[in-house]
């Protein structure tokens, strides 16, 4: 039997149920208790550890309502509210508390909560709330979905690529114009780069773009899901099918029924499940787990993936078949140590914003603190300097993020750019005597462990290189002012003095 997601046993596209309740609540049994009330009634429920937990569900994953313990005091309630609506526009919060006042409720509603619920409330209750939230956040996504393209999102007509997204490189200007040509059509489109390069941005940019722009943009990262729950979560389930399944529930397929479903980190999935996505994506049909329905979908899929998926099917990890399935328009974003220049840009952008939600005045940043910035490799991508710039604005009492507000890591790569290592080659020994010391938390790793070997090494290859600097640099494969600095930690540059 083949159903349409309008007839479906599981659930609507368009329904009171519709999207995730995330519950936050001081007393873990209190919290999974509610849960378990939600989940009874049909809906998909959480339980969220801390804060940070569930702003971090809201961010990711597709998240209605969230019902939070509002006991603490108003500002940190605020701030919780305004954290949540920053990381999704359309969340909705529902303030539950054991001492409700008027005082109290008027405070909680200013600070951003929808409803409140006293404690203790029976399913009645709590089942009408979320009902009401849900149709709230339903009707905020229509109106942050339709707003006009142009706004906002419009494609920049001087470069032909999609806004938002920050960057001149010529490697990332590519993958912005394939971006957009991919938004114009209903093709399947694989976004390959390293963690934090910016896939999922680019996907919700794509997805803004398209016709489907007033239709669900759904995410889900596979490899945060385990095995055994992601085809439950991709393809839903019916009430029964497995232990804990006590209603049915709506996968991220039908979620995204009109819209687009966008598969993060795809190289993560077993055969078994690259299997059953290969039949969606050729046949736009599937059956919920414990269910015989076929049902179909009209879902514009985007998938992405950290590591090369043609090196992968070469490795026989990968099916070839789905790779050519999904592997219709690819667009690949360069990782940041590839389009060092991006950095700058990228650093202010993000200090303007970080600044902001501090609400502190921060102009800009020294050029030792900038030249860091550019001379280190970025590891972690986007995502690292983004993390590194919120602590620098944390740190930061002056006009200008230095140096010394940058991590540790970051602020090395300083003494190491080209700038500093024609300083270096110009007068080595004032320059070296300048370096930064190790910080005593440093000395407490592994690479102190490693010390006495390493210093072993070095030595050697002076002595091979009857102490010539350039040389032993040119020999181990480092420059000079990496020598240098290591001679001087190591304790070498006092030895060679004295012989």
């Amino acid at each position: 039997m083949s159903t349409s997601p309008a007839d479906s046993s599981i659930t609507t596209p368009i329904d009171a149920r519709t999207g995730r309740v995330v519950v936050l609540d001081g007393d873990p049994h209190a919290g999974q208790s509610i849960v378990a009330t939600l989940r009874l009634h049909g809906f998909d429920a959480q339980l969220a550890n801390d804060v940070m937990h569930a702003t971090t569900l809201v961010r990711h994953e597709v998240v209605s309502v969230v019902i939070a313990d509002a006991s603490s005091a108003a500002r940190t309630f605020r701030e919780f509210t305004e954290r949540l609506h920053a990381a999704s526009p359309s969340c909705v919060v529902i303030a539950a508390s054991s001492d409700v006042t008027a005082s109290r409720a008027i405070a909680w509603v200013r600070a951003g909560a929808l409803d409140i619920l006293a404690k203790p409330f029976d399913d009645a209750e709590i089942v009408l709330a979320v009902e009401r939230a849900m149709q709230r956040s339903s009707l905020t996504t229509t109106r942050i979905s339709s707003r006009p393209a142009a706004s906002s999102h419009k494609v920049d007509a001087s470069r032909g690529n999609i806004s938002g997204i920050i960057g001149s490189d010529p490697q990332l200007q590519r993958a912005l114009e394939l971006g957009h040509a991919a938004s114009t059509v209903r093709s399947t489109v694989l976004i390959q780069g390293e963690s934090g390069t910016g896939k999922s941005m680019l996907a919700r940019a794509i997805h803004r773009n398209s016709p489907r722009a007033n239709m669900p943009f759904v995410e889900l990262a596979c490899g945060s899901v385990p095995e055994t729950l992601l085809e439950s979560e991709l393809f839903g389930h019916v009430k029964g099918a497995f232990t804990g399944a006590l209603a049915d529930k709506k996968g991220r397929f039908l979620a995204a029924h009109g819209g687009t479903l966008f598969l993060d980190e795809i190289n993560s999935a077993s055969p078994i499940m690259q299997l059953k996505l290969l039949r969606v994506l050729q046949e736009k049909k599937f059956e919920a787990v414990g269910s015989d329905d076929t049902i179909e979908v009209d879902v514009r899929v985007i998938v992405a993936s950290n590591q090369p998926l043609a090196q992968l099917v070469r490795d026989g990890r990968f099916r070839e078949d789905l790779f050519y399935r999904v592997h219709v328009l690819p667009i690949d974003l360069p990782p940041l140590r590839d389009r060092p220049n991006d950095a700058q840009a990228l650093a202010e952008h993000f200090l303007t914003v970080k600044s902001a939600e501090i609400g502190r005045t921060i102009l800009g940043f020294t050029d030792t603190a900038m030249n860091a910035m550019r001379g280190y490799r970025w590891p972690g991508n986007v995502r690292e300097l983004e993390n590194a710039i919120e602590r620098a604005a944390l740190l930061c009492l002056t006009a200008h993020i230095g140096i010394e507000h940058l991590p540790s890591h970051v602020q090395r790569a300083e003494s190491e750019s080209p700038i500093n290592d024609a300083r270096a080659h110009a007068d080595p020994i004032r320059f070296n005597l300048a370096l930064e010391q190790p910080t005593h938390s440093e000395a407490n790793t592994l690479a102190h462990a490693m010390r006495a070997p390493e210093r072993e090494a070095l030595r050697r290859a002076l002595d091979a290189n009857a102490w010539s600097r350039s040389r032993t640099a040119e020999a181990l494969g480092i420059n000079r002012t990496t020598l240098y600095r290591k001679m001087r930690d190591l304790g070498l540059d006092a030895l060679r003095n004295s012989a």
